[in-house]
This record gives structure tokens, sequence and C-alpha cells, in this order.
């Protein structure tokens, strides 16, 4: 089968509802372009960062942004990966939560990210803890013909998260995320390929667009790297929608031509949930 999802590279301002409102053009852009799974960046509602996430923050899912996703999704027609947003949640605490909706506007994952983003460089601070809690729990939902891992960009730096989810039997990890113009033109790209060869599966990573004059300079290039660590799409750093056909036959092909998971060496070493 062949699965064709779209990301949306949005330029994300301080305007909550002009942010939401270019989401909603970006989403009916993807689905004029076939598209059946529809993925948004992180943070795509607020400007990143510490001290914007209190004020933009918002309740799952009666908060106004939810409420436009899994009303986009059921008008629509499809899955939505609605990128994340800055949560206020029942137990007084904040979290960076990323949701997705089916084609009826259903509310089916709801994930927080569990590692976050911590920097210290003489050219660049920043600690996502100041303002956020992390998440503890994976997530996973189910696509036609294959199993979906969320994950939340900081997440991707850590295999051992990838290798729960393939062992939780995904085809498929979506990374909304925001790297920046510091780490992104190194990493970026490296370590999408690089969770796309561990755990031989698709792996997709959203950004938001680069914007130079923001506090938070995202490096965008959102793209789509296959099970065998091909890159199939990349976008430039400014705001875009970009599509990938996803053959999710190649998950199983490239692990039967490198069985990696049954050679693993389970009576020396294994990863294990502890929640």
């Amino acid at each position: 089968m062949t699965l064709r999802i779209a990301l949306c590279q949005l330029s994300v301002g301080s305007n909550k509802k002009a942010n939401i409102s270019e989401a909603l053009l970006s989403i009916k852009k993807a689905v004029e372009g076939g598209a059946q799974v529809v993925v948004l960046p992180e943070c795509f509602n607020s400007p990143y960062g510490p001290k914007y996430f209190p004020e933009y923050a918002e309740p799952i899912p009666n908060g106004e942004t939810s409420l436009a996703m899994a009303k986009a999704a059921k008008d629509h027609n499809i899955h939505l990966i609605a990128g994340s947003i800055p949560e206020k949640a029942d137990d007084g605490n904040l979290y960076n939560t990323s949701t997705t909706y089916s084609p009826t506007g259903e509310l089916i994952a709801k994930y927080r990210k569990m590692h976050l983003f911590k920097i210290n460089t003489p050219e660049f601070t920043f600690d996502e803890s100041e303002t956020l809690t992390g998440g503890s729990s994976l997530c996973t939902f189910e696509l036609p013909e294959v199993k979906v891992g969320l994950g939340i960009c900081f997440d991707a730096r850590y295999p051992q998260m990838a290798q729960m989810y393939t062992q939780l039997g995904t085809g498929l990890l979506i990374y909304p995320g925001a790297f920046n113009i510091l780490t992104g033109p190194d990493h970026w790209q490296l370590t999408a390929r690089a969770r796309a060869v561990d755990s031989q599966q698709f792996v997709v990573f959203c950004s938001p667009s680069r914007l130079p004059d923001s506090d938070y300079v995202a490096y965008g290039h959102s793209l789509v790297v296959d099970p065998w660590g091909n890159v199939l799409v990349e976008a430039e750093e400014g705001a875009d929608v970009i599509f990938a056909d996803l053959d999710l036959s190649l998950v199983q092909k490239t692990r039967s031509k490198l069985p990696i998971q049954s050679g693993t060496r389970t009576d020396i070493y294994r990863v294990n949930t502890l929640k």
C-alpha cells in the first residue's frame, strides 16, 4: 500500500488566531495535493520559547486550537497529526503536546514530549523545563496498514525511544520538531536518517519555517526518510507544503534484507519501558 503524506512547514508568529488560520489554509492545500495524512510542526500555534508557553497554552481537547484541528480533520476526511501546542493540563502543569485526529474528527492520540529541549552554548542557551513538564508515556496509533509512533523534536535524539516503538510494531515515526539554526545544519537530517536506519522504518520531521527575526529561529527543512535512510523529500527554509508517497511494503522488505531486529542479543542487553 502507498500512503500519501503532506508536511506543512508553517510560519509561526505572535498572533495565535493567525497561526491557526495559516495551519487551516495549509491543511486545505495539502488535501488538494492528495494527502491522506497531514502533519503540522512543533508549536504551530505559539512562538517557541519558555516565556511564551504559559500565555499560549490551552486545554486539550476543548481549546480553540484543538477544536479547529478536529473540525479540519473531519471536514477534509484525513488523519491529522496536529504538530504540537503548549497544553494547559488539569494537573496544573504545562506540556508540549501533540494531538492526532481521525477522519471523523476524533482525538485518537495525545502525546506529551518526554525529553525537554535544553542547550548551553556560548551562542545560545535554552531550557524548555523552565515552564514545561516532561511527559511520561509513549504513544502509538493506527493508520491504514501501518502503526505510527509519535515523538516531538528533542525526543528524536534518543534512539532508545525509537527502539521501543519498533518493539511495539511501528513502521512510521513522526516527530514534529523545531531544531534551530545552530543545531539544524549539522544534526537535523543526520538525526532523521539515523532513526530511520536504526529502526528500519519511515521517519518524518516537520518543522516551522525559518523566520530570522524570531526570538527562536527554526531551521526548517521538513523531511521524510525511508527505512533504508534515503531522503524522499525535503523542504527549504521557507513556508511550504511538501508531499511524499510512502510505499509501506518497504518496511518489511528492509527488515528482511537486514534482519537487525531478529538479531538483537536480548540475552545480553535489552531496552524496556518502565511505565
